[in-house]
């Protein structure tokens, strides 16, 4: 698939679902209205979409939600796609999760073969990080992470940077994660979803700052690794750990994106900070067959706009108003 910039799109990020038993206070509202479970694929609906995405050329799956472990029976879907990797159609199935539910799935995961997720953990603070999830518990994930560790599989943390809530902890998250074997990642906080322009403009943190910042307590390198997705790694000296940049509004990565994101309600959008959105839900139920789908994808693909309207500022609106665990980031 090559999109109307010649960018071949290889990354499918599918949300599984819009639930979380996490409230991220940059990635939803306290007071959230989740999609009704009549307009949510099924698992078999998901596997079928994401099975049209392999034949027409992704090599790499990431599933996200909310929070898609959370999901019932997810692990009937995770299984379906695994044959994928057997097969070789597909080079990595891996997932983005807040850890909470990894020590109940890591084994069963490491089994199917997904080899590395993704840790969403903004702060090593007990009291901080309940007050950033409304009511997550650091020990829990922590767990999570034991597990996955344990059977195997690598992780990498992720965590928002959040001025004036996290920026004092950089080099603790540094230390933690490179101290266990563990990339770490900085995101810079993206305007989605109505929390209130203030509270979004309060939370920036251009991460041209951060990075300032942590070079003068550690020497970064910059190295050309990179897993298939936006960060920009660098080695740190240091600790001989990497941490990787993601940087959408300070210097955005949007001339070589390769991803297009679906909902777990057959949405399809083109890009993460764009409105304009394919909806395959109508083709996949309207014919067994896969012809009306493939046309809906094709469709969507050549709309893939060349960047996002991503722009944080008091008076600006957010780009998008659907909130980040419609997509998933």
């Amino acid at each position: 698939m090559i999109d109307p910039f010649g960018r071949s799109i290889t990354y499918l990020r599918v949300s599984v679902t819009d639930r979380c038993d996490f409230r991220c206070v940059y990635c939803m509202a306290e007071d959230m209205t989740f999609l009704p479970k009549a307009e949510v694929l099924s698992l078999e609906e998901l596997e079928r979409l994401c099975a049209a995405f392999v034949r027409r050329g992704v090599r790499k799956l990431r599933l996200t939600g909310g929070e898609p472990l959370v999901r019932k029976n997810v692990m009937s879907l995770i299984r379906g796609l695994g044959r994928h990797l057997d097969s070789g159609a597909l080079d990595e199935l891996t997932l983005t999760t807040n850890g909470s539910q990894l020590a109940k799935y890591a084994k069963e995961l490491a089994a199917i073969g997904v080899r590395r997720v993704n840790v969403s953990m903004d702060t090593l603070d007990k009291d901080k990080f309940r007050e950033l999830t409304r009511w997550g518990d650091l020990d829990q994930v922590m767990g999570g992470i034991d597990a996955a560790q344990q059977a195997g599989l690598h992780v990498k943390i992720n965590a928002v940077a959040l001025r004036g809530v996290n920026d004092m902890e950089f080099d603790e998250l540094i230390r933690f994660s490179h101290g266990r074997g563990m990339d770490l990642v900085l995101i810079e906080v993206m305007p989605m979803g109505e929390i209130g322009a203030d509270a979004r403009l309060d939370q920036y943190l251009p991460l041209s700052l951060a990075r300032a910042e942590i070079a003068k307590h550690f020497t970064l390198t910059e190295t050309d690794y990179r897993t298939g997705g936006p960060a920009r790694y660098f080695k740190v000296e240091e600790t001989g750990g990497r941490l990787g940049f993601i940087t959408p509004l300070t210097h955005n990565f949007c001339e070589s994106c390769n991803r297009v994101r679906l909902t777990c309600t057959g949405t399809l959008y083109m890009c993460l900070g764009q409105q304009d959105a394919v909806d395959l839900r109508e083709p996949l139920r309207r014919s067994m067959s896969n012809g009306p789908l493939i046309s809906a994808i094709r469709a969507g693909i050549m709309r893939k706009p060349k960047g996002h309207d991503f722009v944080i500022a008091r008076s600006a609106a957010p780009a998008v108003h659907r909130h980040m665990n419609a997509t998933g980031g």
